[in-house]
């Protein structure tokens, strides 16, 4: 057994370099090299150490508690991410996006367009996965180019904004999701918080996104999907073809609600405020229950918009279940990732290391989180990675703030540094028509500044809400 303290360190860091090589050069899948990883921790943990041992053998215990992680982890949020992914499909497929999105620009004005895309997409944002929300909303950032000719920067820099911080800090979004369990918080509080704490970044990075526009007007180009006069067609839809506002925002705030009043109700004394109503708030807030019936919501309006029959239904929500499919794979292995490092003794090396020196694990945990970005690529992987390290950290440690400062530091690290190991960053040079230079240019400055904005937000109120 090796009992040097610094060997945690040793396998800290094998298996970072070595999810940076398989993800980022071999380009190897990240399910399969967050897996391969994770083995990897449970091989190299002292003997002794995995839970089973002695009675089982070393190897066989790493692999099954690495299973077993897995397994975890996908029972907490596989469902969550599969109903909030049906929401997201049957938002883009019923027009009801479209309908919420033009119902803000008039409300805004045209020459508030940008402004529109921000405010309307931080809703449409908050159940659904970045990359299908960018997918949504850049055909009317196109079309918007196409009605007023200027400020295509801003256009798209406007729904990055929007959806590139609740990504990070917004539960059912999959990172969040995770960390919210392995911090051990509630998981309403954690979107109530995470919404309202995502407010001023995203006011921030609308100032920034002004400001990159001014400096970096970039031109409309064609890109693969839909022909810029396809474009044109879709901007002069009527919108009595749409939606109604009510029924197309529905299926987005209803899980959101359900869920917050749940957790608000349990946090003042539900049963004795609300009486015999508790058991049944308490269980249309359950997570699952609420995103159940705003998927519900969500699939009635496709099915009744478009005239689907529930074969036709089926079909249309396959592409849907197989990227959640793909997201929960990834975010149970890299839940079981992080839960093999506490088994080898990750987080308790750390909290040694940091004990008696003066680091702010605000900080820490948002600089972890910037590095594990950048190194690797994907936000999940850099939120679940970092907030398994931080409860090594922290365990039986006196927090001089609430836990759920760490987390907003962790999901604002994970905004950090998007370049080109960011599937998000191909997503949104590809689809916008950017080079590479000019994604570098504007969307990776932008995820950036907000990522600073959120830190100094977060230090702001711990130091003066730290609700202890």
């Amino acid at each position: 057994m090796n009992t040097s303290p610094l060997w945690p360190f040793v396998i800290l860091l094998l298996c970072v370099v070595t999810i940076i090589a398989l993800i980022t050069k071999l380009r190897v899948h990240a399910f399969l090299a967050l897996i391969g990883v994770a083995i990897l921790a449970g091989l190299l943990a002292p003997r002794g150490s995995l839970p089973g041992e002695p009675a089982r053998s070393h190897w066989i215990q790493a692999v099954e508690i690495t299973t077993l992680e897995f397994g975890t982890v996908c029972g907490k949020v596989g469902v969550v991410i599969a109903l909030a992914s049906i929401i997201g499909g049957c938002i883009m497929e019923s027009g009801a996006a479209d309908k919420v999105v033009r119902r803000f620009i008039a409300a805004f004005g045209e020459r508030r367009a940008g402004l529109a895309l921000v405010t309307g997409g931080f809703l449409l944002g908050l159940p659904i996965f970045f990359d299908t929300f960018f997918m949504l909303l850049i055909p009317l950032a196109r079309a918007l180019r196409l009605r007023t000719g200027k400020d295509y920067t801003l256009f798209v820099l406007a729904i990055c904004t929007a959806g590139g911080v609740t990504h990070s800090l917004v539960a059912p979004h999959p990172g969040p999701l995770a960390m919210a369990e392995v911090l051990k918080l509630d998981l309403g509080w954690s979107v109530i918080v995470g919404a309202l704490a995502s407010i001023p970044p995203v006011m921030f990075g609308w100032q920034v996104s002004k400001w990159l526009n001014r400096r970096c007007d970039l031109p409309l180009r064609e890109t693969a999907g839909l022909s810029l006069a396809e474009l044109q067609c879709i901007s002069n839809q009527p919108e009595t073809e749409l939606p109604s506002f009510a029924a197309s925002i529905l299926p987005v705030l209803l899980p959101i609600v359900l869920i917050s009043a749940a957790s608000f109700l349990a946090a003042f004394g539900g049963a004795a405020r609300v009486g015999f109503a508790y058991p049944l708030i308490e269980f249309i807030g359950n997570r699952n229950i609420a995103l159940l019936l705003g998927a519900l919501l969500a699939m009635s309006l496709v099915v009744r918009h478009r005239k689907l029959t529930l074969a036709a239904l089926g079909t249309l929500l396959g592409p849907a279940l197989e990227t959640a499919g793909v997201i929960i794979l990834i975010t149970s292995a890299g839940g079981a990732f992080g839960g093999m490092l506490k088994h080898a003794g990750v987080g308790e090396a750390i909290r040694h290391f940091a004990m008696g020196r003066d680091l702010n694990l605000i900080f820490l945990a948002w600089a972890v989180a910037v590095l594990m970005k950048f190194a690797q690529g994907s936000a999940t992987v850099s939120m679940l990675t970092t907030a398994a390290m931080m409860v090594g950290v922290t365990s039986g440690a006196e927090l001089p703030y609430h836990p759920m400062y760490l987390f907003l530091a962790i999901g604002f690290g994970a905004l950090g540094l998007s370049w080109m190991n960011d599937s998000g960053f191909w997503v949104i040079g590809r689809l916008s028509g950017f080079t590479e230079r000019e994604t570098l240019r504007t969307w990776t400055v932008l995820a950036f500044a907000m990522s600073v904005a959120g830190l100094l937000e977060t230090l702001l109120l711990a130091s003066l809400l730290p609700f202890k």
